[in-house]
């Protein structure tokens, strides 16, 4: 390109000179060119290192990577009617599980009743009381508003009847319940273990008496919310919602039984009471009838 420029300048030629000129313009335009083209090959390089380094990114994570590596269960929850698949760690315990369904319902942990098997205990793992594979678990419960809306005179009803109970001596002296009591003890009734707390069996409560002093048992129907109070002529079923409280009292001298009545309606006379009822599903009944929520 330099020997072109000199040999241009020796005879004058003009149209060398231009020639010269312009095979320089196109040299530097090509070099402008072959540097844009490094340019644009380093940065098409640079792109696709970027995707490759990109694609070598794990995915982000979606917040279920605790329970990574964890044994995995999948249940069906049934609540209101709906039914919800559910996936979580079989080692989880039955509080993990209803904060589960609170993020799947809006139920408030507080506020539910989970049943598998008899009331799902809070404190155990799904492994422990043996939850299999697409198991159902039933919940009832109500949201905070429905409960309040429905359930205030519910809770003014208990307060009423709690003032009531420390004004008077003690149920089991009362006229009315001795001559029940002073049949004594039945001689089928279940076993009582005193100072314990147990869960609900998987089979109906027998061998108890009645007001009448009739043979009674009791029958709790979680999968439709219901309570069976069965006697030799009939069984009635009752919705565990419309039961307004539970009034319990140690029996004196037999102090591992109790004697539990339950509130049907807003008076005494309303009161379904039931005898000899062992001390160690007391609680449960309790919580299964009324529900958790009432301590709060």
């Amino acid at each position: 390109m330099l020997y072109t420029i000199i040999m241009a300048a020796q005879d004058g030629s003009e149209g060398v000179v231009m020639a010269a000129e312009v095979s320089l313009e196109d040299s530097d335009i090509c070099c402008e060119n072959d540097g844009k083209g490094d340019e644009a090959g380093t940065e098409q390089t640079s792109q696709t290192d970027g995707e490759n380094s990109s694609a070598s990114v794990p995915n982000v994570s979606n917040g279920d990577d605790s329970d990574e590596g964890k044994e995995m269960v999948e249940l069906k929850i049934i609540w209101n009617k709906n039914k919800y698949d559910l996936k979580i760690p079989l080692d989880g315990t039955g509080a993990k599980l209803k904060e589960k369904i609170h993020t799947l319902t809006g139920l408030p942990p507080a506020m539910q009743k989970v049943m598998y098997k008899g009331l799902l205990p809070e404190d155990k793992t799904l492994r422990e009381i043996k939850v299999t594979n697409g198991a159902k678990i039933m919940v009832v419960g109500s949201t905070i508003n429905d409960v309040l809306a429905v359930n205030t005179p519910k809770e003014v009803i208990q307060q009423e009847v709690k003032a009531e109970e420390n004004k008077k001596e003690p149920l089991c002296r009362q006229k009315q319940h001795r001559k029940v009591l002073d049949k004594g003890k039945p001689e089928d009734i279940m076993p009582s273990v005193k100072g314990a707390k147990e869960r609900l069996p998987t089979v109906p409560l027998s061998g108890m008496y009645n007001k009448s002093g009739g043979k009674v048992r009791l029958t709790f129907k979680l999968e439709q919310d219901q309570l069976w109070i069965g006697t030799k002529e009939r069984t009635e079923k009752i919705p565990m919602g419309s039961i307004k409280n539970v009034v319990t009292e140690p029996i004196e001298g037999h102090e591992d039984y109790h004697m539990m009545a339950f509130q049907l309606g807003p008076t005494e006379a309303s009161q379904y009471w039931v005898y000899w009822v062992p001390a160690q599903f007391v609680d449960a009944i309790k919580d299964t009838v009324l529900g958790k929520w009432q301590y709060f």
